[in-house]
């Protein structure tokens, strides 16, 4: 975990010591926000500096500590995330240290000016910074990630009358998903109140369709296995009756067996993964394995393997 901060904790220290040393060289009101050319268009406060740093790199660390401190990436996926982290901590320290060269020696925010190279020079720091976590991942002795197989054991089934039909539905919500979704809503709102429509449009935009996409529709019936979003057509997934092998209901793991979350596709299996927990798995013919997160996942389980026999007599 350590590790996984050192980076963040690193370029906050590098951002306050180059505030303190450049602090009688800066004008009272900072440019903080640049324009596709390089001007200002957005100010600030020193003390609202430091706040800004201070609680976008800290809150960073907080969120990589979180993830690695959870456990149960395995070397691959602990490589991945300093890798992620360590660019993620450079492109940010560097950015922030480039807003006060900007206001160097300035009477005012307004005469700041921000130069492109900047921006390219930001992405070989992430470059070279991402280079740096993973070195320092492969030097950890981190236990191999190993996905619980679909087992064995008996496969759960519901009985049936001869005719009789059935079918399950349910919804699979994510609060996480939903709590981003709001929140870029909120921020847009902020945005357009502030700025108007022109810099809202994407946070919108983004939020509207996270919160779509936040609260899947879970099917079992004759058709087979369906997931869609609730109040969207596309994107669905559809395992027929005829490509399913057999089903279970089990706990998954979202970052050490589909590596995050969302729709995710690893080797030997794919998902729809919004949280780790209860899910049904379902082995397809050919092989590989599919999983949803839901609810009641045992039920839906026991039926589609009835609906899959059921379908191979006939």
């Amino acid at each position: 975990m350590a590790v996984a901060v050192l980076p963040f904790l690193l370029a906050l220290a590098v951002d306050l010591l180059l505030f303190a040393a450049l602090h009688d060289r800066l004008p009272g009101r900072l440019a903080t926000h640049f324009s596709g050319g390089g001007t200002a268009d957005g100010y600030s406060g020193r003390s609202a500096y430091v706040a800004v740093a201070t609680g976008l790199l800290g809150g960073l660390a907080v969120v990589w500590a979180a993830v690695v401190a959870k456990g149960g990436l395995g070397p691959r996926g602990v490589r991945r995330m300093l890798a992620a982290g360590y660019a993620t901590a450079g492109l940010t320290g560097h950015l922030m240290a480039a807003v006060l060269f900007a206001n160097l020696d300035a009477d005012d925010g307004g005469a700041a000016r921000l130069p492109l190279w900047q921006l390219a020079a930001a992405l070989g720091v992430a470059v070279l910074a991402a280079a740096a976590g993973a070195l320092s991942a492969r030097r950890l002795a981190v236990p191999p990630a190993r996905p619980r197989p679909l087992g064995p054991g008996a496969v759960e089934r519901l009985d049936l009358a001869e005719g009789e039909l059935a079918g399950w539905a349910r919804r699979a919500p994510s609060r996480t998903l939903c709590a981003v979704g709001v929140a870029l809503l909120v921020f847009g709102g902020a945005l357009t109140y502030v700025y108007g429509w022109g810099r809202a449009t994407a946070p919108l935009a983004c939020g509207l369709l996270i919160l779509a996409c936040s609260c899947p529709h879970v099917t079992v019936d004759r058709h087979g296995l369906t997931a869609r979003p609730t109040v969207l057509p596309w994107p669905r997934v559809r395992i027929p009756l005829d490509d399913v092998e057999r089903a279970v209901s089990r706990e998954v793991n979202a970052l050490s067996e589909y590596g995050g979350w969302g729709y995710r596709v690893r080797p030997g299996r794919s998902g729809l993964i919004l949280r780790s927990g209860e899910a049904i798995v379902v082995r397809r013919a050919g092989g590989r394995e599919f999983a949803v997160t839901v609810a009641d996942s045992a039920t839906a389980a026991a039926l589609l393997n009835t609906l899959a026999e059921r379908s191979a007599v006939r």
